[in-house]
């Protein structure tokens, strides 16, 4: 066994070698290749009398109508547009050419080059180090902080609209959220919460439901399924609200329990309009459990307290979350611009700062929107209502459009009210474009954007919504080639159509010119070796 594990690095680095030898000779193979073919049809001109096929191939072209070629033509450009609409249609619902994804997957490791993938690479540092780049796995997806209820905000929209505005993804990885955060230890699980436990996973909101009510009939005080009926059952905020506090009333010192009723109860008294109260409930939950700030329960606040407009607070709540050794989210990054942006924005004027230059305040708001800008560039569109807003999903990528959707979507009003502030991020917020160095691998105030968003955030938000894509793709060269072909071969179903004569000169002349290397080519070779050696070659 010694011995074998010995030699594979030798084995291993022969098969490398080999490999990489025969991608270096491919090219010349090819040519190669290429100077033997012409060799072959030079032996076999005589013997299998290509001179005489050629005359009578080009007899029988001259004997065909413009017809012919209008059709020809025209068919090509039908079929080169079909491709085209197919390869377009492609792109925009994946991000990528098909032609181009089936020849690198398939073709390219037969060629003897290396796979590609979207997910490897290196991508250059701030320093100029090179560092691997993040892979899709590594792009961690959070739950939503502002999570709307299903049976009384996301349902409704379905019911109105026809339309589901959480994918399955989404709603795949709640069920392993609940599984994980109400079900405790499984090896001590009661009966209700093996019901429970089924009951997250249940892909029909029906069994669901109906599973929850089975866990109730064996037990009474089964806060779960309380929590379930409240999130999927009711049809309002109101009757949510009793329902988590009757789930409360029952939770024992479950903490995981504990700390999301009495969240989603925060949430109850602001959507029904008791800010005070949903504040106070959040500050007393962040002292009470100050170790569970991964469920970023001060993004609720922040939105609690910007409805309030309590903007000292939120100064407060921003002084101890926005810190260099934190993570970020655009709740932090955008609402810290919004109140730099506030200060100055009732009196900003773009032709006087053009005249009179920015001043130190102004100067600070204009850098804490290109901050916000570069840690998710998705979001201006949606405050400038330049895109549509959706529903929120359940989970976000952080600097991705998910997260964008849901920022938006609670705090775009804290916006308006602020006077100025979205005609200052109108002006300035695509300078933040120019600040980011090029090539965009590199980051400026923050790590280098991920290249994993998109691929993520498609799984996160309905087919409905055009995902927003950052930095955008170039047209792959497939989709620029056949739509150069369909456009040049419909060209010449037009003008062969319009002018038949004067396009078959022009046909028969390229034509000649196509061949003309060919002809000199043999014209070289008769002169070089004479017809009797091969015409004794071929005999042979």
């Amino acid at each position: 066994m010694e011995d074998t594990t010995g030699s594979n690095p030798q084995s291993l680095g022969f098969t490398e070698k080999l490999k990489s030898w025969l991608s270096w000779s491919w090219t010349y193979v090819c040519f190669i290749w290429f100077g033997m073919v012409l060799i072959m049809i030079y032996v076999l001109w005589s013997p299998l009398k290509l001179q005489e096929t050629l005359t009578s191939a080009s007899v029988f072209l001259n004997t065909l109508t413009p017809k012919f070629y209008v059709a020809l033509t025209g068919t090509s450009s039908l079929i080169s547009g079909l491709i085209l609409i197919f390869e377009w249609w492609y792109f925009r619902k994946y991000g990528t050419s098909f032609i181009e994804q089936v020849s690198v997957s398939h073709l390219r490791p037969l060629l003897g080059g290396v796979e590609s993938s979207s997910t490897t690479g290196l991508f250059s540092s701030v320093n100029g180090e090179a560092e691997p780049r993040p892979s899709v796995s590594e792009c961690k997806v959070w739950r939503n902080p502002l999570n709307l209820f299903r049976g009384a905000e996301y349902n409704r929209y379905t019911w109105v609209t026809g339309k589901e505005p959480l994918t399955y993804y989404d709603m795949n990885l709640s069920a392993q959220d609940h599984q994980t955060f109400f079900t405790g230890d499984t090896q001590q699980l009661r009966p209700e919460d093996a019901v429970m436990q089924k009951a997250w996973r249940e892909r029909n909101p029906q069994a669901r439901i109906r599973a929850a009510y089975q866990a109730i009939e064996m037990n009474h005080e089964c806060a779960a399924a309380y929590v379930l009926l409240a999130e999927e059952e009711a049809t309002t905020i109101t009757e949510a609200e009793r329902l988590f506090k009757k789930a409360l009333s029952i939770a024992g010192k479950d903490i995981n329990l504990l700390v999301y009723i009495k969240r989603r109860l925060a949430m109850c008294a602001r959507k029904l309009g008791r800010i005070k109260e949903a504040v106070k409930m959040m500050r007393d939950l962040m002292k009470e459990f100050p170790l569970l700030g991964m469920l970023n329960i001060h993004e609720n606040l922040l939105e609690a307290l910007l409805e309030l407009q309590a903007y000292a607070d939120v100064q407060a709540v921003l002084a101890k979350y926005d810190d260099i050794s934190l993570p970020k989210s655009a709740t932090i990054c955008y609402t810290s611009a919004l109140l730099k942006a506030r200060a100055v924005s009732d009196k900003f004027s773009p032709e006087a700062a053009s005249r009179r230059g920015l001043s130190t305040a102004e100067m600070n708001a204009v850098e804490a929107i290109h901050r916000a800008v570069e840690f998710n560039p998705h979001v201006p569109k949606y405050l400038l209502e330049m895109k549509s807003l959706i529903l929120p999903p359940e989970h976000i990528l952080k600097r991705g459009d998910s997260e964008a959707v849901a920022y938006a979507f609670f705090h775009l009003q804290h916006w308006k009210r602020a006077e100025g502030a979205l005609n200052l991020l109108h002006c300035t917020w695509e300078g933040t474009f120019r600040i980011i160095p090029y090539p965009l691998e590199k980051g400026h105030l923050f790590y280098p954007y991920p290249g994993c968003t998109e691929t993520a955030d498609r799984e996160l938000l309905p087919s409905f919504h055009e995902v927003s894509v950052y930095p955008k793709k170039e047209l792959p060269f497939f989709i620029l080639f056949t739509a150069g072909l369909c456009s040049f071969t419909a060209m010449l179903a037009m003008l062969t159509h319009q002018f038949p004569e004067l396009m078959g000169v022009f046909a028969k002349a390229f034509f000649s010119t196509l061949f003309a290397p060919l002809g000199f080519f043999a014209d070289k070779m008769e002169s070089f070796m004479p017809s009797s050696f091969w015409h004794q070659l071929t005999r042979i």
